[in-house]
């Protein structure tokens, strides 16, 4: 092939992707996937291929296969830590969806105020969450702490919230709520525009209450957003570490001692690097396997309807 074809072949071949309309999405995902492939798979890999060595007091690693999930598995610190992790997940993540569900329902008609009340809902999502447990400790401080100080006034006692056995992981839980119901209800809100007026309007020239527009026409349509803010949220929920690891360093006695902050504690607190990622390895296949269970009731859902 001449020099002249080869200099008209390539911008025809890029013409022909271009007119393509898989080639035109594939060429703007293009940097998309990349910082996909780089950002978040290949570490996945590197945790999993790493989960299978173990280093020495030398710093030299060594292929022990299954070992370091056997270890795992065997230590009764682990059970601990992954039964406080699903109770704070089997708690968290419903609870979040209702109250961003409840708020993209209150700011979703236009009025005055709306706007107002919409960015005050985002708002602790602007927050940095290494700020927010900062602030949350002050404020629930049983010492000195403005909360406290209120609920004294009232005539109630001083609570421990962080500092009580009892109290800790439902605290945290709070917290977590407080900045993250915001976020979720942006998606949900979006999803909320989506559904065409007219179906509401139609309903109601039936005769449905408002209680049946929401439960036969709102929840139908928004069992896709609601889905995907469910899977969402608990892969986020899973990684919670940052108050823990401020506020509680796993305690008091082990109440807050998420699966996320035993990873943390296993590489920085006993330099045991294979341990760690053993438990990112973990938590990544409870994730995914939480995720597929929730896609399958999903589909079986639209298959019912």
């Amino acid at each position: 092939m001449s020099t002249a074809a080869r200099h008209h072949g390539a911008p025809g071949l890029l013409a022909r992707i271009l007119r393509s309309q898989g080639g035109l999405a594939a060429l703007f995902l293009a940097p998309a996937l990349l910082g996909l492939l780089v950002f978040r798979l290949a570490p996945i890999a590197v945790a999993g291929i790493g989960a299978l060595y173990r280093e020495n007091l030398e710093g030299d690693q060594a292929f022990v296969g299954l070992a370091n999930f056997a270890s795992l598995f065997a230590d009764d610190s682990f059970w601990h830590a992954l039964r406080t992790t699903l109770l704070f997940n089997i708690i968290i993540n419903p609870l979040q969806i209702a109250i961003a569900f409840g708020m993209a329902l209150l700011v979703l008609k236009p009025g005055r105020g709306i706007t107002f009340f919409r960015a005050a809902f985002f708002l602790p999502m602007t927050l940095s969450i290494g700020l927010t447990a900062v602030l949350w400790s002050m404020l629930l401080d049983q010492t000195i702490g403005p909360v406290n100080a209120l609920l004294e006034q009232l005539g109630f006692a001083r609570q421990g919230f962080f500092r009580d056995e009892n109290q800790a992981l439902g605290t945290a839980i709070a917290v977590a709520s407080w900045k993250g119901c915001g976020y979720w209800m942006v998606f949900l809100l979006a999803g909320l525009f989506g559904i065409d007026e007219q179906l509401y309007e139609a309903a109601r020239i039936d005769g449905a209450t408002a209680g049946q527009r929401f439960r036969y026409v709102t929840l139908p349509l928004m069992r896709r957003p609601l889905t995907f803010v469910l899977i969402a949220d608990t892969a986020v929920n899973f990684l919670f570490f940052a108050p823990v690891y401020i506020i509680t360093a796993g305690g008091p006695n082990g109440a807050t001692s998420l699966m996320m902050f035993k990873a943390y504690e296993a590489a920085f607190t006993f330099m045991n690097w294979g341990r760690s990622l053993a438990y990112s390895t973990v938590i990544l296949a409870i994730v995914i396997l939480v995720a597929i269970v929730q896609l399958r009731l999903l589909r079986h859902g639209e298959n019912e309807a």
